[in-house]
């Protein structure tokens, strides 16, 4: 697996990068979804309705969903904890990453199912 440094050695190349202040909605549950999310620098809170399900920390991806489900909508509302720094990933970027750093495909695949271990009360 990659080490967190690792991951955001492949963030800090995207070519779509963002800086975000803290208490920046990010995207909102509902709204539609192209791009994914890498956690470059910060923290980024993940809410479902009003509580926080999950802590995003740097090093880690998030909004994956935007590019794997159809239709392609976002499930939760990401709002920066902490200023943040953010590599867009659009599908392009995606398959890029994923041919060039296959390991970053299990990156991807470790952070879904921790979020569903999670929702699922530690299973």
């Amino acid at each position: 697996m990659l080490q967190p440094a690792q991951v955001i050695e492949l963030f800090t190349q995207a070519p779509d990068q963002q800086t975000v202040s803290a208490g920046t909605v990010i995207f909102s549950a509902g709204e539609h979804a192209d791009v994914m999310y890498g956690l470059i620098s910060g923290e980024v809170d993940l809410h479902e309705q009003d509580r926080v399900v999950e802590v995003i920390k740097a090093g880690d991806v998030f909004g994956e969903g935007g590019l794997v489900q159809v239709p392609p909508l976002r499930a939760t509302t990401a709002i920066a904890k902490t200023d943040c720094q953010l590599a867009r990933v659009d599908a392009a970027h995606f398959k890029f990453l994923i041919q060039e750093t296959p390991l970053f495909a299990l990156e991807v695949i470790r952070s879904l199912s921790s979020r569903l271990r999670t929702s699922k009360g530690g299973e």
